[in-house]
């Protein structure tokens, strides 16, 4: 599998510009996982960090689903990875946690995430509610705070690779 990459154009209207970003945070975090083995894709980058590149997958599938599903459209299916009692479980690998379920999994959220955006408008406030603030949120400001946290996460996705493999890239 090769991830192609595509930056949006540099004239697109707003929404696309937007969904085109999402996108391309989106398939920089999988382009960094690009041809890793289970083991190495739940190595993590420096103890006592847990941060690893299959937990930042399972983490950002948490986070499309809490966004698009939770907050975005009021439905809640329930945590996939973490609980009350484990609440970073989406960090907390095992040897039987693989790349194929991770991946297939976060794929899964992000087919739901745009599927529940095409049905908002950007100023369009969220059918729910934040578990913690109880605030809705516009559909513009989700996209910006879900690019916000992949870029974040990619920075850390660029650290982990390199010391896996020594690969480095934008």
């Amino acid at each position: 599998m090769t991830t192609e990459r595509t930056e949006p154009a540099t004239n697109a209207d707003e929404r696309t510009m937007l969904e085109g970003w999402l996108d391309y945070h989106r398939q920089t975090l999988a382009w960094k996982c690009e041809g890793l083995t289970d083991a190495q894709l739940r190595t993590a980058a420096v103890e006592p960090s847990e941060l690893s590149l299959m937990g930042l997958v399972r983490h950002l599938a948490e986070c499309e689903r809490g966004w698009f599903r939770k907050v975005l459209a009021d439905d809640d299916p329930g945590p996939i990875y973490y609980s009350e009692a484990d609440p970073d479980g989406e960090f907390h690998l095992t040897e039987a946690d693989t790349w194929a379920e991770a991946y297939a999994t976060w794929q899964a959220e992000i087919d739901v995430a745009r599927r529940n955006a095409a049905r908002f408008g950007l100023d369009e406030l969220s059918a729910g509610k934040h578990r913690r603030t109880g605030e809705r949120f516009n559909l513009r400001w989700i996209y910006t705070h879900m690019i916000e946290e992949y870029a974040r996460h990619n920075g850390h996705a660029d650290l982990i690779r390199e010391r896996v493999d020594g690969a480095t890239g934008d």
